[in-house]
């Protein structure tokens, strides 16, 4: 007989399209959803209904979202083996995020600590602003996701997702998987070069030498890493000591780019000369990595019926499994979509 299939798990991974995508979310999170496209199912919305939480230039947020799909196909997500989407084309998502919203406590979401930090920063709160979590539950509920790979900001909405799901399973009975966070213990944190203190992040995308972007040209790769914050033992080494944060997070990037151990990586310095040979070798392997990254995102970018082609099919294939799972939760509620009775 025929050995039993094992069953792939499935991840739930939204990225947002806010800006030009960098180093760190490509070594933090998107190189590893291609690295597992062969071992699990993966499902990646490019959640611009997210985005409009705030206010948003309509044709940038439209540029930028069609530019993230490109930016993740030339990353290497394959659209035959991974389901990738925009959220806004799948409007189960929207549902699904109103049913929720309605057996969701208001004090469950006024609880998020994301929510009070960006409310104290503005003058008028939207309701999606108090909502986003819901729809980051719908998001990942409607595909029956069994793993959300997140960083540690994050794992706060995966636990209210939890929770937003078993009190729906409690009211109507078994209906959602209830997902694990899972926060990547390799490249899950890219930190600034201008500050290894702090995350890679976008927020800082203005600050010069703080990223690279994944479109940056080879020259201005090189630039940015030897500007790069070290120290002072010119020691090549891993360390958890603060002050060798700037050392520690290069030889992180080098590691995840390589794929190779600790020790190894710590012997390829071996013959180094200090900090600038360092720094040399690290841009080598960045620029190594990301030149044929750039020149397939360029490809697409300039061939608009390919790129529409690639989107429409990863749209119909999230659909194939989103709608009927909604099916399901609106007849559960009292919703029959596809009642024929007439009545």
């Amino acid at each position: 007989m025929p050995a039993a299939s094992i069953k792939k798990s499935r991840i739930l991974t939204g990225i947002q399209p806010s800006g030009d995508m960098q180093l760190g979310n490509y070594l933090g999170a998107v190189k590893h959803w291609v690295m597992n496209q062969d071992v699990q199912t993966n499902f990646i919305p490019v959640v611009d209904l997210h985005s409009i939480t705030v206010k948003q230039d309509p044709r940038e947020l439209y540029r930028q979202t069609v530019s993230l799909v490109a930016m993740l196909i030339a990353c290497g997500i394959d659209p035959d083996k991974s389901t990738l989407f925009i959220q806004s084309h799948v409007s189960a998502h929207a549902v699904l995020a109103w049913v929720l919203n309605c057996t969701t406590p208001v004090g469950w979401l006024e609880r998020m600590i994301q929510y009070k930090e960006k409310a104290q920063n503005q003058e008028r709160v939207s309701t999606g602003l108090l909502t986003y979590p819901v729809l980051m539950a719908a998001d990942i509920l409607i595909y029956d996701a069994d793993e959300v790979p997140v960083g540690e900001d994050q794992k706060q909405h995966v636990e209210l997702t939890r929770d937003i799901a078993e009190r729906f399973n409690n009211i109507y009975g078994e209906t959602f998987v209830l997902p694990e966070a899972v926060v990547p213990k390799v490249g899950a944190r890219v930190m600034g070069l201008d500050n290894p203190l702090i995350k890679m992040s976008k927020s800082y995308a203005h600050v010069r030498g703080h990223a690279i972007s994944m479109l940056d040209d080879s020259k201005e790769i090189e630039r940015s890493i030897k500007r790069s914050v070290t120290d002072s033992y010119n020691e090549i080494r891993f360390s958890n000591e603060k002050e060798r944060a700037g050392v520690n997070n290069l030889l992180g990037i080098y590691q995840v780019i390589t794929g190779k151990t600790v020790d190894e990586v710590e012997n390829d310095f071996n013959d180094a000369r200090g900090y600038g040979d360092l720094k040399s070798r690290v841009s080598d392997v960045v620029i190594s990595e990301i030149e044929p990254i750039k020149k397939r995102y360029h490809e697409l970018i300039n061939n608009s019926d390919e790129l529409g082609r690639l989107i429409q099919k990863g749209d119909a294939a999230a659909k194939q499994y989103a709608d009927p799972k909604l099916d399901i939760v609106l007849e559960k509620v009292g919703l029959h979509r596809n009642d024929n009775t007439g009545g």
